[in-house]
C-alpha cells in the first residue's frame, strides 16, 4: 500500500466530512443557523423542518456524496486490489474518517449533524444493493408513520440483519461497522425516541385519503 495515498485518503475523507452543507445553505439562502432552530442539529432532517424540503433534498443529496465519495477514495486511489477484504476495510475506515468529519466539522466549529446520511453514503458505495434494501426499509416505515427519525432506525438496524440473512461480505470489519452503525442510530436518536414516546415527535409527512401533506 502506498502510504502517502494512505494518508491523502484520510485526510481528503476528513475534509469531505466536514463540508457543513446544513449550515452553509441555511446561512446562503436564508440567513440562518439551522443549529440555533428546531433540533439543533445540522442535518438534512432538521433542514427540512426548519427550512423546507426545497432546502432539506440538496442538503441531504451532498451529505450523501460526502459519505460515497469517502468510501471510494481507497479506489480511486488503488490502495488494494478490488473485491478483497482488505479494500473494504480501508473503505470503511475512509468512511469513518468522513462520519468524523460530519459530526465535528473542521469548517463548523466542531459542532454537526449526526451523520446518518453520509454513513448512508458510505455503505451505498461498499454494498449498495444491501443499501437500497434497507431504503426501501425507510421509505416504508416513513409512510406508515410520517417520522423520519424512527424510520431512520428502522432501517438501521435492518442494515445488519439483512447483511447476515441474504447478502455476504469477505470483510469481518464491515459485519462489525454494520453493526456498530445501527447501535449507534438508536444511540444518536435517544432524545427522539423520548419525543416518540411521549407523542411529541414531529410528523415530516401526514397522509390523509389526499395523499401526503408535507410539513
Amino acid at each position: 500500500m502506498n502510504i502517502f495515498n494512505a494518508v491523502l485518503a484520510g485526510l481528503l475523507a476528513y475534509m469531505l466530512g466536514s463540508i457543513p452543507s446544513a449550515i452553509w445553505i441555511g446561512k446562503r439562502f436564508h440567513n440562518i443557523d439551522v443549529r440555533e432552530h428546531g433540533s439543533g442539529n445540522a442535518g438534512a432532517t432538521n433542514v427540512i423542518r426548519v427550512l423546507g424540503w426545497k432546502t432539506g433534498i440538496p442538503v441531504l443529496l451532498i451529505d450523501i456524496a460526502k459519505g460515497w465519495l469517502a468510501a471510494m477514495l481507497p479506489v480511486f486511489l488503488h490502495l488494494a486490489d478490488k473485491n478483497t477484504a482488505l479494500l473494504t476495510n480501508i473503505q470503511i475506515f475512509a468512511g469513518i474518517i468522513a462520519i468524523l468529519g460530519h459530526i465535528f466539522p473542521v469548517f463548523a466549529g466542531f459542532r454537526g449533524g449526526k451523520g446518518v446520511a453520509t454513513v448512508f453514503g458510505v455503505f451505498l458505495a461498499i454494498q449498495p444493493l444491501l443499501t437500497i434494501s434497507s431504503i426501501g426499509v425507510f421509505l416504508a416505515v416513513l409512510f406508515i408513520t410520517g417520522i423520519v427519525s424512527i424510520s431512520s432506525i428502522i432501517a438501521g438496524i435492518s442494515f445488519p440483519v439483512f447483511l447476515f440473512l441474504f447478502f455476504n461480505t469477505p470483510s469481518l470489519l464491515f459485519k462489525i461497522f454494520a453493526i456498530i452503525a445501527g447501535t449507534a442510530l438508536i444511540v444518536t436518536h435517544r432524545k427522539n425516541i423520548e419525543r416518540i414516546l411521549r407523542g411529541e415527535e414531529t410528523k415530516l409527512l401526514k397522509f390523509s385519503r389526499k395523499g401526503p401533506n408535507v410539513h
